[in-house]
């Protein structure tokens, strides 16, 4: 199975980090980039920024799509990691509902135990702190688990493991329920990860668990949703192998929109799978999701994407238009990077996230500037590099729109709207 080796920048992995099979087939090759994450707080710091392979792989054996690096994780979440997730509306009332969901369904109350992983500035916990609920964030990263103690949020600074659910668990801090959004696919250590759910969750209790779903990715070339911290791409098929595994049962999943198509799962330690998952199961099956062909031409089309963005900048550029962007975001780096985008086309990037203002991209050194500067210059086009929240930008942008402003989106299709 696919480890980490202490003290190394970054791992190569030869077999499949879920199943430790030896049938992994590279099918997409998106170069040598740096962190999407790391955001350089100078155009010209003097130092060279960490640039590592990115390149996508599908394991014949239990059908995961993974890239084929490891990045040492303290590197990529420890280090003054900037995400915070409470910057995003959208994502703050998609928290707020699956909390009151999960309180009405479970039937949580002061006598239960809530706990999430990867719970950034505890943005989604607060929501059952505010119903009287007991809660624990478990987040390495320094600066949002101090945001999230500040709203009141207890939070652990470790990185969740099965030898910390063991501590909890000799400590009697079983979860009801255990939250881990967009954490599943970022985790080094695929199988003690979800070992260690395995280990911290109650009996009757359930394990919800958000992430990215590979049919889109693929479907909508969503290409810019890879990068060095997203390890895995999961499909159900994949997923219902992994939990088994661990003796943990995927007995239901919703469909969500956020982030270009998501999978909610729904984990428990008894068997009782349903509808929504064999059914999901079987039209991967007939849709060719669990075998290599599949993935084949997606080098092609994402190629081709990379071809018609750029030429479109260039076009908008070359005739006098002024182009900014949106979002400042993980996605934007690999896209940024990749096609080419630098500081000769875009002139600046905006994002709400005060953490990021005043830095730069990674790579093309683009500076990062609030929001507000779209009002202030109001460049011709912004290219909106956080996609997954089109409809919240626009709805915040209004003002900038009404100017004459326009947005250009980048997938599936580079389009003006």
């Amino acid at each position: 199975m696919a480890m980490m080796i202490a003290g190394a920048a970054s791992v190569t992995e030869q077999v499949c980090r879920s199943c430790g099979g030896s049938h992994i087939d590279t099918f997409l090759k998106l170069g040598t980039t740096p962190l999407a994450d790391r955001l350089p707080s100078s155009i010209d710091d003097g130092e060279e920024e960490p640039v590592f392979p990115l390149s996508v792989a599908f394991c014949g054996d239990c059908s995961l799509v993974q890239i084929t690096e490891t990045v040492n994780p303290r590197i990529l979440f420890a280090d003054a990691y900037p995400y915070y997730s409470s910057f995003s509306q959208a994502l703050l009332r998609h928290s707020r509902d699956n909390a009151r969901d999960l309180i009405e369904r479970r039937k949580l109350d002061a006598s239960s135990f809530v706990v999430e992983l990867a719970s950034n500035d505890g943005y989604l916990l607060k929501n059952y702190v505010e119903a009287g609920i007991p809660v624990l964030g478990i987040d390495p990263a320094e600066g949002p688990a101090a945001a999230a103690e500040k709203i009141g949020v207890p939070t652990r600074l470790a990185f969740f493991s099965r030898e910390l659910a063991e501590k909890l668990r000799q400590q009697e801090m079983r979860a009801d329920v255990i939250h881990a959004n967009n954490v599943l696919a970022h985790v080094a250590d695929t199988n003690g990860f979800v070992a260690g759910i395995a280990r911290l969750l109650k009996d009757d209790g359930v394990a919800v668990i958000e992430a990215p779903y590979v049919e889109p990715m693929i479907d909508h070339c969503e290409f810019d949703t890879i990068y060095h911290e997203h390890l895995c791409y999961f499909s159900v098929t994949a997923l219902d192998k992994l939990f088994r595994r661990h003796g943990l049962y995927l007995n239901e999943i919703k469909h969500l929109s956020i982030h270009g198509g998501s999978l909610r799962l729904y984990v428990e330690m008894r068997e009782h799978v349903g509808a929504s998952v064999t059914n999901q199961i079987a039209h991967e099956r007939a849709r060719g999701i669990d075998a290599i062909d599949y993935y084949l031409d997606f080098s092609a089309t994402v190629d081709k994407l990379k071809v018609e963005l750029s030429t479109l900048l260039h076009r908008l550029k070359a005739s006098g238009a002024s182009i900014a962007a949106y979002g400042a975001a993980a996605k934007g780096a690999t896209l940024i990077n990749t096609v080419g985008i630098g500081r000769d086309v875009i002139d600046f990037v905006v994002d709400r996230n005060i953490h990021k203002q005043g830095k730069y991209m990674p790579g093309q050194k683009i500076p990062i500037r609030p929001t507000e500067a779209l009002l202030e210059v109001q460049p011709d086009y912004v290219l909106v590099l956080a996609w997954n929240f089109l409809d919240e930008i626009m709805e915040q942008q209004a003002e900038y729109r009404t100017r004459g402003g326009k947005f250009i989106v980048p997938v599936p299709n580079p389009r003006i709207v």
